[in-house]
């Protein structure tokens, strides 16, 4: 079976590569246009302080955050529904509360720590009057009745609803487009993905169009577009963020135990603000206001995967800054050879489990449910409204009903004597370096001959370990390179904190390349 995958994949590239390129053909090399306004480049955690005591109104923000995301979405084309102008009537409320000085700047420090900071949303997730329907082809649009749990957190928290942002259909692919709102691009290079399924989220992030994004993860959508964006995205521990009111779902009593709602933010120093933010009243509690000593974590990490032979191995140069991090931090070569079964048990794991909403479940009132059969067929004639990953999802749940359950105890056998063996290694003061993912950012449509290396991520999710992908400086092409730290449940505290220092020490979010800048990228030493 490895071998029939490997290979599949290499088959696959003969297609996939040259359809990569006809398809960029039509991409016409363009450049973002610059960022004007200084309020774009301050982190949340300072502009939320500005803002309480009266140094900048909320509606100064949000208007240069609309203006932004007026200016890079016809290039990037990652909005699917706005509501500037309800925003803009909220940071005004916003701005009079203030004036007003009802409450003390300690008290709104407490009570509202995103008092009038915009917040952008992966569609997926529900808010109340807006397009919900996570890439799906529908008749009718199908608008959220309500909030998702975690967004009803952060308007009580004062943070403002922007938008929602572009998925691939039911977030179910690696790249981010859609038969409804189409491809978005990576703001570094149109002509390459900015990953998914939080690429909408992760395009805006990066141009400078949004600050604080709400996202979602399952097998590596918010860590892998934070890495080809060059932003920080982080995969929290286990129901410490509520996963209600996101599409898909499922009804899996341990859906949670994979799933999550996760941040993405421009800036580490904004992860903990907007995590505390989203956090479940009724979850796990994650100390992420103690304050920790980059001095005091231990470091571990391994390169590669195993090895394997199913992953490809690193680029020269991711394999390179990814030594040279590991070399920063004195970290500990480990080499945890059951990490050579990600793949078996991540798919094992997942694909097994029952009731997860595909387009094989949830229809609109009064059609009749599709089978995969005929979807396949009217899929390869061009008559389906899905894309593919959509389709072929049916035949691989499917395809492991027939493994026999002996082979899916033995992989979930290997997967408790992981989490044992890193809760081991790790404690309460470790972490574990390991890729994001083996090369930066691809052209569109090559994630299908590389479908095997999100295993790099997704194996985390299995195990139920939280992990930040962090941003540690630019490759030869001036592409975002990333890397993922991980801790032991509970400990996410320790992640972030690894992520600010990074973001200290290795420069952070680099501004893509505009129209008026003479380079593209950012500065030698933020270059791998």
């Amino acid at each position: 079976m490895r071998r029939f995958l490997r290979s599949a994949m290499i088959v696959f590239s003969w297609f996939v590569v040259p359809y990569s390129r006809y398809t960029n053909i039509k991409v016409i090399r363009r450049k973002l246009p610059p960022i004007r306004s200084h309020l774009l480049e301050i982190p949340a955690v300072d502009l939320a302080k500005l803002i309480r005591t009266r140094k900048i109104k909320s509606e100064e923000v949000v208007e240069a955050y609309i203006e932004r995301c007026r200016q890079v979405n016809p290039l990037i084309n990652a909005i699917v529904q706005d509501r500037f102008e309800e925003a803009l009537e909220e940071a005004r409320e916003i701005d009079n509360v203030i004036a007003m000085g009802i409450n003390s700047v300690e008290s709104m420090e407490e009570l509202t720590p995103l008092l009038g900071i915009p917040v952008t949303v992966k569609e997926s997730i529900a808010v109340k009057g807006m397009t919900n329907q996570a890439g799906r082809v529908f008749k009718t649009p199908q608008i959220a009745k309500s909030d998702a749990p975690v967004v009803e957190q952060i308007k009580r928290s004062g943070g403002i609803i922007l938008l929602v942002s572009n998925t691939p259909e039911l977030c179910l692919l690696w790249e981010t487009y859609n038969n409804v709102t189409g491809q978005t691009k990576n703001p570094y290079d149109l002509k390459r993905t900015p990953g998914g399924s939080s690429g909408g989220e992760a395009a805006l992030l990066a141009s400078g169009a949004s600050l604080l994004g709400l996202t979602s993860d399952i097998g590596g959508s918010s860590r892998l577009p934070a890495m080809f964006s060059g932003i920080w995205g982080h995969k929290p521990t286990p129901y410490a963020v509520s996963f209600k009111g996101h599409h898909p779902t499922s009804d899996f009593p341990k859906w949670g135990d994979f799933f999550t709602i996760a941040p993405m933010t421009r800036y580490a120093k904004d992860l903990p603000l907007l995590l505390k933010c989203m956090s479940d009243p009724t979850g796990p509690k994650l100390t992420l206001d103690r304050p920790i000593s980059v001095n005091g974590i231990r470091f571990f990490f391994m390169d590669n995967d195993g090895p394997s032979g199913m992953m490809r191995p690193l680029s020269r140069d991711l394999h390179a800054a990814i030594n040279r991090v590991a070399t920063d931090f004195n970290a500990k070569r480990v080499n945890i050879r059951k990490m050579k079964w990600s793949l078996d048990i991540s798919l094992s794991a997942m694909l097994t489990m029952k009731n997860i909403e595909t387009i094989y479940h949830k229809t609109e009132e009064g059609e009749q449910p599709k089978t995969v059969c005929k979807e396949t067929v009217k899929y390869f004639f061009g008559c389906s409204d899905s894309i593919l990953p959509s389709v072929i999802f049916g035949h691989l749940q499917n395809f492991m009903k027939i493994i026999p359950n002996s082979r899916h105890k033995h992989l979930a056998s290997i997967i408790e004597a992981l989490k044992t063996e890193f809760k081991e290694m790790l404690g309460n003061d470790g972490v574990f370096l390991y890729p994001t993912f083996p090369n930066t950012a691809h052209q569109h449509y090559q994630i299908y001959h590389k479908l095997l290396e999100p295993m790099y991520m997704a194996i985390f999710n299995t195990l139920g370990l939280p992990v930040t992908n962090c941003m540690i400086g630019l490759d030869r092409r001036n592409l975002p390179m990333g890397i993922q730290v991980v801790a032991n449940p509970g400990q996410d505290h320790l992640s972030l904190a690894v992520a600010r220092e990074m973001e200290r020490r290795y420069g952070g979010w680099v501004r893509p390349p505009s129209e008026d800048s003479h380079s593209s990228g950012g500065s030698s030493k933020q270059r791998g």
